[in-house]
């Protein structure tokens, strides 16, 4: 009888009190994030408002250390109630919870941790006929922690459409490694079954290529959907006992930890973007030791060929996985949007070697770009000058990623 109410309702337009850190009180609870990221900074975390859509394992994590990072204002919708089964990776969910709807569930903890926060909780599943009363009053960002294909790929492609920045979190049933988890373009995630089905289907359906940044973890599941049995104990049809048309009934086995972890990931990524926090995430980049001494050798080999000798390059293996890994994500200098992930980047690093970028100075970590075997020649046989009057956005993304280097190494 609950679904599609409102908890008590609010409007959605966005207004957060921006004196939400005068309060003595919450200026205390909020005393280490202002350590972390300045007053300023934390200013802006406290007047955002973000949209959670999906209250389950992942998505009540990540709604709460949003909530206790201090996020002004909340949205947080599911249409599901609490189980006694879901007690092994829900949040703030007690005994005493069964039965009452999600949203209902963490707005009344919520309230008992941060209560100068607007929340407003939702009973409702997120469809076309909900999308405007759920993603209006312009959120600063949403959070996309649902596991039903249909539904998720209709709220990313209505956040492409409306302009609005989503996270999206991907498979997180049947894993047990956190190591693995990691964040990157949807176009990057791999050995992810529901991910790989929702690039699918938004490149299909819409014409999204990429651009959404998502939660996956580059583990391989460690089970499957198990089979459904019925009340008699006999295996069933799932969709004759489906309350949601499309939603599934047949179960992933879940370690309670993993989506946790999850939405935590999650809740990381939206404050440090709030607050302008430049946190540059791992690459997804599958080469092994073997590949950077071979791209090792092709340097110093290419250097002999065209130098006469090898002198000048002041760079060892583990600064070429550097180079290679976290200056150029395993890519072409010149490649912008990703094309090969899996086994399809483990087989082009065989057409791919480093050069220098500034021919007049010393192959080093911050003078050395990764290209295709056919645009090296091309590079080399032209200047810097003229690559900054033809190509000034390329020559600008390239002097700015090598002058990471220099900061990383104090260069």
């Amino acid at each position: 009888g609950v679904e599609g109410s409102t908890v008590a309702a609010r409007k959605n337009d966005k207004v957060v009190n921006d004196d939400l850190l005068k309060d003595e009180i919450v200026s205390e609870h909020l005393t280490r994030n202002i350590q972390f990221f300045g007053f300023e900074s934390q200013k802006k975390v406290s007047a955002s408002y973000v949209v959670v859509i999906g209250l389950g394992g992942v998505g009540s994590h990540a709604a709460n250390m949003l909530l206790r990072s201090g996020v002004g204002k909340l949205l947080l919708v599911d249409f599901d109630q609490v189980s006694l089964s879901s007690l092994n990776r829900h949040a703030v969910a007690t005994r005493a919870d069964v039965g009452i709807p999600k949203a209902q569930c963490l707005k009344e903890h919520f309230l008992s941790i941060f209560p100068e926060c607007q929340i407003d909780a939702k009973v409702m599943l997120y469809d076309s006929s909900t999308e405007e009363e759920i993603l209006s009053g312009h959120p600063d960002f949403v959070l996309d922690c649902i596991d039903n294909i249909d539904t998720k790929v209709a709220l990313l492609a209505a956040c492409v459409r409306r302009g609005l920045k989503v996270l999206s979190a991907t498979g997180a049933g049947a894993r047990a490694d956190p190591t693995r988890i990691r964040i990157a373009d949807l176009r990057e995630s791999t050995n992810d079954p529901l991910s790989r089905s929702v690039r699918h289907r938004l490149r299909k359906d819409y014409g999204i290529e990429g651009g959404i940044p998502v939660v996956f973890s580059l583990e391989k599941p460690k089970a499957k959907l198990l089979p459904f049995k019925g009340p008699s104990g006999e295996e069933e049809n799932p969709s004759d006992y489906q309350i949601v048309p499309g939603f599934r009934v047949r179960i992933i086995p879940v370690l309670g930890t993993i989506p946790a972890i999850f939405g935590q990931v999650m809740a990381s990524y939206v404050v440090t973007e709030l607050a302008g926090l430049q946190v540059q995430t791992e690459p997804i980049v599958n080469f092994d030791m073997d590949h950077y001494h071979t791209l090792h050798q092709r340097l110093i080999e290419h250097e002999e060929l065209l130098y006469g000798t090898s002198v000048e390059v002041q760079v060892d293996v583990e600064e070429v996985m550097y180079i290679v890994k976290e200056l150029w994500r395993g890519r072409s200098a010149r490649e912008q949007l990703v094309k090969d992930v899996g086994r399809g980047m483990w087989r082009s690093v065989n057409e791919l070697m480093l050069v220098r970028w500034d021919c007049t100075k010393p192959a080093s970590i911050s003078n050395l770009i990764l290209l295709k075997f056919k645009e090296v020649d091309e590079h080399e046989s032209t200047t810097l000058d003229d690559i900054k009057e033809t190509e000034p956005e390329f020559y600008s993304r390239v002097t700015s990623v090598l002058k990471r280097a220099e900061l990383d190494f104090g260069l």
